[in-house]
């Protein structure tokens, strides 16, 4: 039971402390300066728990295994942080700016989750896209 809900504590804990410091971010402080402090601090934590977590010799092993997900991610990451950034600075309240957005993520995942995986799409997923942009229109009309 543990294996489940560890890594959703971590997500979701992860995420609060997220929001508040892009929320918190000082407004003339440039996106992409504090970015790079921020991806150095999380290469460096990053390489650590990487050495540590395999056995010195399976370092070069473990590297020869990465694809092009890594480097795309690496970008998207990017995007998704900056985006973040600047929705609070064009004045989303942390309450209703990650909600929504992540609103329309799990309603693109169910149509991208049906085009690329062919994963079905259920009545009760329509009724849900459906309930959800009724609360987008509530929480921000």
């Amino acid at each position: 039971m543990w294996n489940m809900i560890w890594p959703l504590v971590l997500i979701v804990g992860s995420n609060c402390f997220y929001n508040i410091c892009t929320k918190s971010m000082p407004e003339g402080t440039n996106t992409f300066g504090a970015l790079t402090v921020t991806y150095l601090v999380g290469a460096v934590l990053s390489a650590v728990l990487f050495v540590v977590s395999v056995k010195p010799a399976g370092v070069l092993n473990e590297i020869s295994k990465i694809n092009w997900t890594s480097f795309v991610l690496g970008l998207v990451i990017v995007g998704l942080e900056a985006g973040y950034v600047f929705l609070y600075r064009a004045g989303w309240k942390v309450s209703n700016g990650a909600l929504t957005a992540n609103i329309c993520l799990a309603i693109a995942l169910i149509v991208i989750g049906f085009l690329l995986y062919k994963e079905s799409i259920s009545i009760k997923q329509v009724a849900g896209i459906v309930v959800c942009g009724f609360g987008l229109f509530l929480i921000n009309g």
